[in-house]
């Protein structure tokens, strides 16, 4: 499936968490180590978003992240103190194009999603289409899917909700609909707005790090540690992660 990562704190160069650790997300893009089945490798694109001015903006490629320069050398001159990035495993029959590729970015937002839906377009349209509660897609709506996966069918079927409920009920509403229509869909989904991060966990691996001292608070939630720090902590299956700078609630779905 795919790697991703979200940091919130004080301001870094946006490449930092994206190259920080000995395990850091570009490594963990070549050497993974909780994929959980569907690929062994995330090298079929990445994606980084960070916030000017409370607006997601982003840099997305196609190709391996360690076969990209500007990596180091652009993003590492840019500063932000929020940061949403993503390393890609696609699932077979999926393109491998920028489109593609998390983060996928609207006004505030930015949404990562690491697993797979079963035959996304029925399930996803399903729910879409309100048969599962939304309550209705019209079809230019429909038009607005950036390209034909799962992860952006999923993004803009959150970002419908996210126009009348709020981050965490509109995460726990798309994960319940659509396991209810798929109940195998892994359905590990990370948002943020460059306050706030949101993630839920289902089947994937997920980990929080909370950091806090008289300087500085941090917060990062990523697919896998990427160091040793023992303030790691697993999050379960089938939470919903809310967190920020100095707060953190990890909830049942």
């Amino acid at each position: 499936m795919c790697r991703h990562l979200g940091y919130l704190g004080p301001p870094v160069p946006v490449s930092e968490p994206v190259l920080h650790g000995p395990h850091s997300l570009r490594t963990q893009a070549w050497a993974p180590r909780e994929m959980r089945g569907g690929g062994t490798i995330n090298a079929d694109g990445f994606g980084i978003a960070w916030w000017r001015s409370s607006i997601a903006t982003g840099y997305r490629n196609p190709m391996p992240i360690w076969t990209d320069p500007a990596v180091d050398d652009v993003l590492g001159q840019l500063c932000t103190t929020a940061v949403l990035a993503a390393v890609r495993s696609a699932t077979l029959g999926m393109p491998i194009d920028r489109a593609s590729c998390a983060p996928f970015i609207r006004g505030p937002w930015a949404f990562s999603h690491n697993g797979v839906v079963p035959d996304w377009r029925k399930t996803i349209g399903s729910v879409l289409k309100g048969v599962d509660g939304l309550g209705g897609v019209d079809a230019a709506t429909l038009l607005e899917l950036e390209t034909a996966t799962d992860s952006a069918a999923l993004w803009l079927a959150l970002a419908a909700r996210l126009e009348a409920a709020d981050p965490a009920s509109a995460l726990r509403g798309l994960v319940t609909d659509v396991l209810r229509a798929a109940p195998d869909a892994r359905l590990n989904l990370l948002l943020g707005d460059g306050q706030r991060l949101w993630a839920t966990t289902c089947y994937h691996s997920l980990y929080v790090l909370a950091s806090e001292n008289d300087t500085a608070a941090a917060v990062v939630i990523a697919s896998e540690p990427y160091d040793d720090d023992p303030r790691w902590q697993p999050v379960p299956d089938r939470r919903l992660v809310v967190a920020r700078p100095g707060e953190l609630t990890i909830e049942p779905i």
